[in-house]
């Protein structure tokens, strides 16, 4: 360096590295590579930002290469010798994982469940099925709007719901989770769960061919799960209760399940414990269009993809076309089912249109974090 001291090439190797892997911005990373040759040449030999990464979101642990869409593969020919390819194998693991760095803070927040997938229970199919739950209403078209397990004498049987997220990489922050409150039942009670528990992951490589895109008869022994969170308490409230996750996860293969541990209400008709839920949201980052991943057989390892290094648009971090493209369906199925005389299960409670109006701002009700 002119003027100055390139501590570099004065300090042992180990003692540069402690110090250049305590930078936590990936922006911070990238300049160093530009200072000069020798300093881009040491952080890309020693995988700083790949580092970086691992220390962020361990699930990387897994990954078994990287690769670029559209790069290309040069034969031993044309590269010429072992050290050229390594290097170059170097830089484009130095590409992506700077590029993921960086877009894992810089994507928006927004919702990322994309479809429902499986309850591990499902009481009265289909007016209590899972799908309901993307719902943010409790009721439609005058009818109760949740999902319902079947009755349980043990209070202590779990129940599981299962999500498929709207990109196979998603950087997940929290999950909020609306019980039930049963207005037709005498003293309202709200059948909620004791605890819940998050597992993200993927669906087993060995799956792929077996299952539909919409993975309906997926069992819980179909998935592969990269993570699990801790126990949270859940309150027996109405509301939309916030657990929020101590540090960001990466979510890798897009599937999340929701384990809901523990039966609090009683049904009075029948003396069963259930657990109902209203509504769901899970809110992150997707990663997508710029990410994407490959599952291997038989590791489990996958490949992570570079699909695009151009920027997203607002409009692409945002969008999410299918939930009110869901509402609206299911808007449409409740009323035909009205104008069929098909009332089965249709609850009538006599509220104001006062009431139904305010539903449509539930999403903003005030959240009640949980930690």
């Amino acid at each position: 360096m002119k003027n100055g001291v390139d501590f570099l090439n004065f300090l042992p190797h180990e003692l540069s590295i402690k110090i250049l892997t305590s930078l936590q911005d990936p922006p911070d990373l990238v300049c160093l590579s530009v200072v000069s040759r020798p300093w881009r040449h040491f952080v890309i030999t020693n995988g700083l930002c790949k580092h970086l990464c691992l220390r962020r979101f361990p699930q990387l642990s897994r990954v078994d290469h990287v690769y670029e869409l559209g790069g290309t593969v040069k034969r031993h020919a044309e590269a010429g010798s072992s050290n050229f390819m390594e290097w170059e194998a170097l830089e484009r693991e130095h590409r992506v994982y700077a590029f993921l760095a960086h877009h894992c803070l810089s994507f928006a927040v927004r919702k990322c469940i994309l479809e429902a997938i499986i309850a591990s229970s499902t009481d009265n199919y289909p007016e209590e099925r899972i799908d309901n739950t993307l719902e943010p209403r409790d009721r439609v078209a005058r009818r109760a709007s949740y999902w319902s397990s079947k009755g349980q004498s043990n209070p202590a049987v779990p129940e599981t719901l299962t999500y498929k997220l709207v990109a196979d990489l998603c950087v997940i922050t929290e999950i909020k989770i609306r019980p039930f409150q049963a207005y037709f039942q005498l003293g309202y009670p709200i059948y909620s769960a004791k605890s819940v528990r998050f597992r993200m992951g993927h669906i087993k490589s060995s799956m792929d061919n077996h299952v539909d895109g919409s993975c309906q008869d997926c069992g819980n022994d179909k998935f592969v799960w990269t993570y699990t969170s801790q126990e949270f308490p859940m309150a027996q409230e109405y509301h939309l209760q916030n657990f929020k996750l101590p540090e960001p996860i990466l979510c890798i293969g897009g599937i999340l399940q929701i384990e809901l541990l523990g039966r609090v209400q009683r049904q009075e008709m029948d003396g069963l414990f259930y657990i109902c839920v209203s509504h769901v949201q899970v809110m992150g980052r997707p990663l997508s269009p710029a990410f994407g991943i490959q599952i291997l057989a038989p590791s489990e390892k996958f490949v992570l993809k570079v699909l695009n290094y151009a920027q997203p648009t607002l409009h692409e971090q945002t969008s999410s076309p299918s939930s009110s493209l869901q509402m609206r369906v299911r808007d449409l199925e409740q009323i035909m089912n009205l104008l069929q005389g098909n009332v089965d299960g249709i609850v009538e409670y006599g509220w104001d249109i006062d009431d139904e109006e305010s539903d449509e701002d539930e999403d903003e009700e005030e959240d009640v974090d949980i930690e």
